[in-house]
């Protein structure tokens, strides 16, 4: 089976390069960039700005090859892709969840943007609390360093 997806906009954000950028949306804090959504896609814009944050899912544009295993940034050991955030992923998919500020015409502006400039975005979702959080029980290896991803910045790891 053959699957396909069309990007229906792009981030424009201050991350131009892979190295030093927040590894994820908790370790971006403040920093500003926005959506352009494709002017066929507007009209599902609407009603958008009734909400805080939103589920943004992109496609890793910069990554060439899949792994499946890892090193993730807050760890040393060789981890499974699936129980990890890399971006070496066999689909290349990213998601994060980032705030809401504004949403004017086609442009969405967020913050807490941890994404690559010029990164092709897949969709776009409300985040629902009571829909999206779940009460934890374990969060695996990152039990000991997840608060780390707050100024874990990344590196040339991930580069092809």
């Amino acid at each position: 089976m053959h699957i396909s997806y069309s990007p229906i906009g792009y981030f424009k954000t201050p991350h131009t390069t892979i190295e030093d950028m927040p590894i994820q949306p908790r370790g971006a804090v403040g920093i500003r960039g926005t959506v352009s959504v494709n002017a066929e896609y507007a009209e599902g814009l609407a009603d958008l700005d009734g909400f805080s944050h939103v589920i943004v899912l992109y496609h890793f544009h910069k990554v060439t090859s899949h792994a499946l295993t890892v090193v993730p940034f807050l760890d040393t050991q060789s981890r499974g892709v699936f129980a990890t955030r890399s971006p070496k992923r066999p689909n290349s998919i990213g998601l994060s969840v980032m705030r809401l500020v504004s949403v004017r015409g086609c442009e969405l502006e967020l913050e807490n943007v941890d994404v690559l400039d010029g990164t092709p975005v897949l969709d776009i979702k409300p985040y629902v609390p009571g829909f999206d959080v779940w009460p934890v029980e374990q969060v695996g290896w990152l039990a000991k360093g997840e608060q780390d991803a707050e100024t874990m910045r990344s590196d040339d790891r991930f580069k092809d």
